[in-house]
């Protein structure tokens, strides 16, 4: 065990450091809404490049450990409550590119996504007391959250990668989630392996895309096959 001093200091600082994450998404939001009111930018442009599966499987993640911070004992409020604020904020990220896009995808991930965290609150408020059996399955989720998570990154990745711009993606998210990421690390590391890893697993994951995007903001602005990416016509 490690003592509990330096378990609370680095609960203390992961908390913090969620805050901090937290004017990340809201700075991408902020980026949407700075879009919508500029007049050069057309309908279904405002959250260009964004990808939808990216954001939906960010979300999953925050309610992941939403749900999995409630299912220990005792819960744990500096995952629970930092990560709540973190879904609400990725759920409106999604409200603001199904408003942009009037996809069927774009629908479906927002809906699937309000559905999602409605029924973890309701798991919140009314739920039985978790067992170590359904303890075992949100670290399960936790497992299958980290793939999806690795999947929607890369596919964001590739996005950029192919169009040679970062378009509607905000460099400020990417930053203030990995000194969040990194807080998290440090965290998994006090609390144990036996319960952190599923901290350990995501954060290290989330971390290693958010510094190819972060690569990439540079990659935009020096690299000559950036601007003859720009410069190609869109694909169909």
């Amino acid at each position: 065990m490690q003592p509990p001093s330096l378990y609370a200091l680095a609960g203390s600082l992961n908390s913090l450091f969620i805050v901090v994450s937290l004017f990340g998404l809201w700075s991408q939001l902020q980026k949407i809404w700075r879009r919508k009111r500029d007049a050069g930018i057309g309908a279904g442009k405002t959250t260009d490049i964004l990808s939808i599966n990216q954001f939906t499987v960010s979300f999953l993640a925050y309610c992941a450990f939403f749900v999995y911070g409630y299912s220990i004992t005792p819960l744990n409020h500096y995952i629970v409550w930092p990560r709540l604020i973190a879904s609400l904020i990725a759920l409106g990220i999604l409200y603001e590119i199904d408003r942009d896009r009037r996809s069927r995808a774009s629908r479906n991930a927002l809906l699937a996504c309000a559905l999602l965290l409605g029924a973890g609150v309701a798991g919140l408020l009314f739920g039985p007391t978790f067992t170590d059996e359904k303890r075992v399955i949100s670290q399960t989720l936790i497992v299958a959250v980290t793939v999806l998570l690795a999947q929607g990154y890369a596919h964001q990745i590739r996005l950029i990668w192919r169009s040679g711009r970062t378009g509607a993606v905000s460099l400020k998210m990417s930053q203030f989630i990995l000194a969040m990421d990194a807080s998290t690390i440090f965290f998994a590391c006090v609390m144990g392996l036996s319960t952190g890893w599923p901290l350990l697993l995501l954060a290290s994951v989330s971390a290693t895309t958010k510094l190819a995007i972060m690569w990439l903001f540079r990659w935009e602005k020096t690299s000559p096959a950036a601007h003859v990416k720009r410069q190609a016509p869109a694909c169909g």
